[in-house]
């Protein structure tokens, strides 16, 4: 599998490299490496040398968008790395899948290295075996890849734990501890949780420590508002999946009042979140992810952070922005609109467990469903791998 890399390292652009595909957290892929955010993320800008438009004086459409919102590559190849150069990353379960698949990659060996770990290895107990292994996999594929980016690198957390919130707690600090063994800092970090409510109470605690979350598989406004209120870093709504549940389904009283206002139900709940999270002065940050067009991020330009596939990046990259050009250029979401949004006596109460189940309509509970089924296949796959392969040969 791969990493994620600045332009300016030469070296790990070769072509001796493999040619692999990373992506974005959609926990869809098994050989994704997933690439994100950094609170200094520096905009994306069109690389020389690939657009005449730089020598005009015109801009394209990316640089253009990049003036709104910090624009991250959902999917990039190597080939791409001075393109659409990543800044940060995320080493998750579906990471190690691809990197156990593919022996001859570069973070081959942070994986053996974990397998011959003497720590793990002395562990009489099977299960407390292979999850030792596993920490150790993560936090050493995730040290390599903070040597890479200058941004935060977000390290997922046991999915298996979503309902635990002491053993949500206990894996972060787990995973810490061999972070700070290998001397990454804190402030280099982010832990990814899923956001059930007690993934959520797990992030209000662990924000509390000064520990940095990214709650995840947030589909509802009840989510991303208790999310907000327990101070996580960064809160990601998944806004095709939203509207494609909406395609094929009917019956969530939240989507279907969206609809009725003429609103798609995917954008709608990003521009309502935002302007909770920044009408109330909440310190988290907003993340919009599966977005499927352009018009999509045209739509809320001044999001925090958007995640955008590489398709619709070499699009906007290709595409010149002039005085007669196609599309305007108009910030839709600010800390200004936002501080005119109403919100109802219901929406801004203290979310507790049962306020949130109770808020939460089918979209939201399927599609978290949905995710954390994929998340938990995939770590149970990773345990088998390495179960497999463990003890390597040199140990």
């Amino acid at each position: 599998m791969s990493l994620s890399l600045q332009s300016s390292p030469s070296s790990f652009l070769s072509s001796s490299l493999p040619k692999l595909r990373l992506g974005f957290a959609n926990g869809c892929s098994s050989s994704s490496l997933l690439f994100k955010f950094n609170a200094s993320f520096p905009a994306i800008r069109a690389s020389s040398g690939f657009s005449s438009s730089l020598d005009t004086g015109l801009r394209t459409e990316l640089d253009a968008v990049s003036t709104f919102s910090e624009i991250v590559p959902d999917t990039v190849i190597f080939d791409d790395f001075e393109k659409f150069p990543p800044t940060a990353a995320t080493v998750s379960s579906s990471l190690l899948l691809g990197i156990l698949s593919l022996p001859d990659t570069i973070f081959r060996n942070a994986v053996d290295m974990a397998l011959a770990d003497s720590t793990c290895s002395r562990l009489d107990n099977p299960e407390l075996r292979l999850s030792c292994f596993f920490n150790k996999a993560l936090v050493n594929v995730g040290g390599d890849l903070a040597k890479l980016v200058p941004g935060r690198v977000s390290t997922e957390v046991d999915a298996r734990r979503a309902y635990d919130t002491h053993g949500i707690i206990r894996r972060v600090h787990d995973l810490l501890k061999l972070y700070n063994e290998i001397d990454v800092p804190p402030e280099r970090l982010l832990f990814k949780i899923p956001s059930t409510w007690q993934g959520i109470e797990a992030s209000r605690l662990l924000e509390s420590e000064g520990i940095q979350t990214h709650l995840t598989f947030v589909y509802s406004f009840a989510q991303a508002a208790a999310a907000a209120q327990a101070g996580a870093s960064v809160i990601q709504i998944f806004v095709g999946r939203v509207r494609d549940w909406a395609r094929n389904h009917s019956g969530d009283p939240e989507i279907e009042a969206a609809i009725q206002r003429g609103e798609d139900p995917g954008l709608g709940l990003v521009t309502k979140a935002y302007n909770y999270i920044h009408k109330y002065g909440h310190k988290s940050k907003l993340m919009a992810a599966a977005i499927r067009n352009k018009q999509d991020l045209f739509s809320f330009l001044g999001v925090d952070y958007v995640i955008a596939p590489l398709k619709i990046l070499q699009s906007l990259k290709e595409s010149i922005t002039a005085p007669d050009e196609k599309y305007s250029y108009v910030r839709r979401l600010s800390p200004q609109s936002a501080a005119n949004h109403n919100f109802t006596a219901e929406e801004l109460t203290k979310w507790d467990q049962l306020s949130l189940a109770s808020a939460m309509g089918p979209a939201s509970m399927q599609l978290l469903a949905a995710g954390l089924e994929g998340y938990v296949n995939q770590a149970n796959r990773v345990e088998e791998l390495l179960d497999k392969i463990w003890p390597p040969p040199n140990v």
